[in-house]
């Protein structure tokens, strides 16, 4: 099949690699003509692991192609998908849904024949019904299905993800626009990959409802992981616990600095914006909200509790960045929140991030940055591991602790056993057990 993917960011540039690998023609396109032209050299906009690959493999397959002439991308084209972003209003905390619906005039100007009408990007209940209404009046005469078509891929691990679905949810109540999508996603059907079909409305309902409960699953064990440390228990221990019943299972339990990225804490609020609008409030949701941003901020907090109240004049190494491994995503990283919480109390930052420096350096004005953790932790008064990245994971912690000006390591995310920690000479604090145990 034929497919335009409009947007090239995170969501459209995967998808419409995976696309084209799957054996189908995907051209791909993007206003930012600097942005097409790298990705037209093989030079990714963002990081992702097993990318860069997968586009060069299918550019020089034929599969695959990159423009910024809308019109040429979508002529004879028999799905269009319409991945461009939809960040929070500045303002009012909405959806921005100015990139969708520009896009939406642009591609009903365009259309030459029958064509599906994909969202894909993350929009709120009804915006369906708002594509649709812009088609039926700018080409009256086209034929042409709105569909919603969710995306549900986890950054660092979204090619698998796309590949390998737990299911992928089609919103359409128009059985020629299901023909299409079947036939868009056939080659996932040795997969064995459930192919949902509901209602548009309903689609776009699970997408926001889905980043809901995982960021409240999230939350649920931080706070569990402070109960944790004030009566003596340890968190590990309890998620395992709960999570080994099938009714809750084992992940997003695992009790950290706080979620961040470019879709659970847009999500949340949009989401809270539609309940508003509709007189159906959400209120464990609104919770989840207010105790992720506290909790972004009480980790600041914690450092200084570890350097004994005071870090004025300290210096304190942030090891990790990004809101997550495997990605350059700074976006709401609770390494921001931290960093200021730091910085407002007198002491000096590093920052060290295998990539996402680049991204950082304007998010986190006033921190030197190094390209190596073990030269960011000389002389440092404290060591925070804040993104569970592998090369975080087997530090040589004497090592560390022999260059440090104190022997103080804050572990945000649980990487090492407290018993570890300690025999490499270095003082133990982290989550969700009582300071210095094992």
């Amino acid at each position: 099949m034929r497919i335009a993917m409009i947007g090239t960011g995170y969501v459209g540039l995967v998808s419409g690699a995976c696309f084209s690998d799957f054996g189908h023609h995907v051209i791909c396109v993007d206003k930012d003509r600097a942005k097409i032209e790298a990705l037209e050299r093989g030079v990714m906009p963002i990081f992702e692991p097993g990318l860069e690959q997968l586009v060069a493999r299918n550019v020089q397959g034929g599969r695959l192609a990159f423009t910024t002439d809308l019109p040429a991308g979508v002529a004879e084209a028999d799905a269009i998908f319409i991945a461009v972003g939809t960040p929070s209003r500045r303002g009012d905390g909405h959806a921005d849904l100015s990139y969708v619906l520009g896009a939406t005039e642009e591609i009903a100007r365009a259309l030459t024949g029958p064509a599906v009408v994909v969202t894909k990007s993350t929009v709120p209940v009804g915006t369906g019904d708002e594509v649709e209404r812009i088609i039926r009046e700018t080409a009256p005469e086209a034929k042409a299905w709105v569909v919603s078509n969710p995306e549900f891929l986890r950054e660092g691990a979204a090619i698998d993800d796309f590949k390998r679905p737990d299911r992928i949810v089609v919103g359409t109540d128009s059985p020629e626009a299901a023909e299409i999508m079947r036939e868009v996603y056939r080659p996932l059907y040795l997969n064995k990959a459930p192919l949902i079909f509901t209602s548009r409305r309903t689609a776009e309902l699970i997408k926001y409802a889905a980043n809901a409960f995982l960021a409240t699953k999230i939350t649920f064990i931080n706070e569990v992981a402070d109960l944790c440390e004030a009566v003596g228990a340890d968190v590990q221990d309890v998620a395992r616990g709960i999570g080994l019943d099938n009714r809750i299972g084992p992940k997003f339990l695992h009790a950290g600095p706080g979620y961040g990225g470019s879709c659970f804490p847009k999500d949340t609020i949009a989401l809270l914006k539609t309940a508003e609008d509709n007189q159906a409030p959400l209120r464990i949701v609104e919770s989840v909200v207010k105790v992720n941003d506290l909790r972004k901020r009480a980790m600041g907090r914690k450092v200084i509790q570890a350097l004994g109240g005071e870090a004025r004049g300290k210096t304190i190494a942030l090891l990790g960045l990004t809101f997550k491994p495997n990605t350059d995503d700074m976006r709401d990283a609770p390494s921001i929140s931290i960093v200021q919480a730091l910085q407002d109390a007198g002491a000096s930052v590093r920052g060290y991030d295998p990539e996402g420096i680049e991204q950082a350096r304007p998010l986190l004005p006033d921190v030197d940055f190094f390209s190596d953790p073990y030269r960011a932790a000389e002389g440092a008064d404290a060591v925070v591991l804040v993104t569970e990245w592998d090369v975080l994971r087997a530090l040589d912690l004497k090592r560390i602790a022999r260059t440090m000006a104190q022997p103080i390591l804050v572990d945000l995310r649980s990487i090492y056993p407290p018993q570890d920690v300690e025999a490499a000479g270095l003082r133990w604090f982290g989550i969700g057990r009582p300071a210095r145990a094992g």
